[in-house]
């Protein structure tokens, strides 16, 4: 296994710690080891893909497993927080679903030998999501409309991010047969 598969399944790992330290009280830190577990995992995301492209180290595993880590991750983060009462469901619902319809429109792609690549949109995205992630999970009263802003921008790029996917690679849906 190489240097970004393993850190991919670092990440996995890190994922049950990081919902442990958030959702119980352990010491008066816990939300701090979980901001700074979240923080860990959220860069292994850049460092195995940067690693992996730089030294073409690109693999099946990694291709498969590097978007199912980051998206155990954000939605494990994003359910803790709804029962920690910190964003609305509705927005995580959002949010997820996102994630399954294009994680579905990838895998029609795919059958039909089609590489859809993640898009400047998609990334504002993700990077938009961790920062909320890490803004809530801080809780910082004189911060919060800062964070109430963030959320609902990250809300707003993870449709214009679908969207964006949907209309550039609209002919994946179409029926060749």
């Amino acid at each position: 296994m190489n240097l970004p598969n393993k850190l991919t399944m670092f990440r996995v790992i890190l994922i049950p710690v990081f919902v442990v330290f958030l959702l119980v009280d352990i010491t008066p830190y816990d939300k701090w080891i979980a901001l700074a577990i979240f923080v860990i995992a959220s860069l292994t995301d850049l460092l195995d893909g940067k690693i992996a492209r730089k030294y073409n180290l690109v693999t099946n595993f990694g291709k498969f497993m590097d978007p199912l880590a980051d998206k155990l991750l954000v939605c494990s983060a994003l359910i803790c927080l709804v029962e920690l009462g910190k964003i609305p469901a509705w927005i995580v619902i959002v949010i997820i679903a996102r994630e399954f319809i294009i994680s579905g429109f990838r895998l029609i792609a795919s059958d039909n030998g089609v590489v859809i690549a993640a898009s400047y949109w998609g990334k504002f995205k993700t990077t938009f999501q961790m920062v909320m992630i890490c803004l809530m999970i801080a809780d910082i009263d004189e911060i919060s409309l800062f964070t109430t802003v963030v959320m609902w921008a990250a809300l707003a790029l993870t449709v214009i991010s679908l969207v964006d996917y949907l209309v550039k690679n609209k002919d994946v849906m179409k029926d060749t047969k």
